[in-house]
């Protein structure tokens, strides 16, 4: 998902899903200026580029800011929760 010009960086996690349990979920950081990338995009984008259908996010999410380790690396664990906490927010309204 590089390749969109929109796209600064991507991390895919696991996101809670009622009927599978879970599915695969992009996460997303914006350059400055830039619209938000649509799902459709990122998924023309990916078959494009040949990637299986089973790997495609069914979901995206925007975050201008990743959380991360003290050497840098994304804490994917905490992009999970994230997504937990906004599905629950969501149901709860």
């Amino acid at each position: 998902m590089l390749g969109i010009d929109a796209v600064a960086e991507v991390s895919v996690v696991s996101e809670p899903d009622e009927r599978l349990g879970e599915h695969v979920a992009a996460v997303v950081s914006v350059r400055r200026g830039m619209a938000d990338p649509t799902l459709e995009q990122v998924r023309e984008h990916l078959a494009t580029a040949g990637l299986a259908r089973q790997k495609w996010p069914q979901s995206i999410h925007v975050l201008h800011e990743f959380p991360r380790t003290p050497s840098g690396k994304v804490q994917k664990f905490r992009l999970r929760r994230l997504l937990a906490e906004r599905r629950q927010e969501a149901a709860e309204r």
